[in-house]
């Protein structure tokens, strides 16, 4: 139950990214707002290889017998932006520009392996049971890594709507 719950706030979470990205021309993409910020389309870069590597987390914590009992972090946190977190070097996008279509094809690549991963667990409770190591939380059950995905991309659409305003 509760992973369809966590299915269900992933799809409407990125259904609001696809509806932020077709509403953006290709200049307004690759715009930076300062020297210091990402454009969108990098923001949308940095979407897509983060869920990559959450599905090689998600992989790894699965492949533990290891039983935990980790209680819920409080992956809410991400949604505030008065928090600066850096993203680690191997998430981090490229300078370059990408155009619409590409980028859709990243984020829906990146969605089609995490869906083919939970689709692949023939017992859901383990994703409450097993845990790895988050970066920003430490030990994280994979039920929260789930949740902190959509929670992530939620923070980076706030990102976008400042950049576009």
């Amino acid at each position: 139950m509760e992973l369809e719950r966590v299915n269900q706030k992933l799809k409407e979470t990125r259904a609001e990214l696809l509806d932020i990205l077709n509403h953006l021309g290709n200049e307004q993409l690759n715009k930076q707002k300062n020297a210091e910020s990402w454009t969108i389309s990098q923001i949308f870069q940095h979407l897509s290889i983060t869920e990559e590597l959450y599905v090689v987390a998600i992989k790894r914590g699965l492949k533990s017998k290891e039983e935990s009992s980790i209680a819920n972090q409080p992956v809410e946190l991400l949604l505030d932006r008065s928090k600066r977190l850096e993203a680690p070097d191997i998430a981090k996008p490229s300078n370059e520009g990408m155009e619409r279509q590409a980028i859709i094809d990243k984020l829906y690549a990146s969605r089609q392996k995490l869906n083919e991963l939970l689709s692949s667990v023939e017992d859901p409770t383990l994703l409450n049971r097993r845990h790895y190591i988050h970066p920003v939380f430490k030990e994280l059950s994979l039920m929260d890594w789930l949740k902190s995905l959509y929670i992530h991309e939620q923070r980076h659409i706030k990102q976008m709507k400042e950049i576009i305003n």
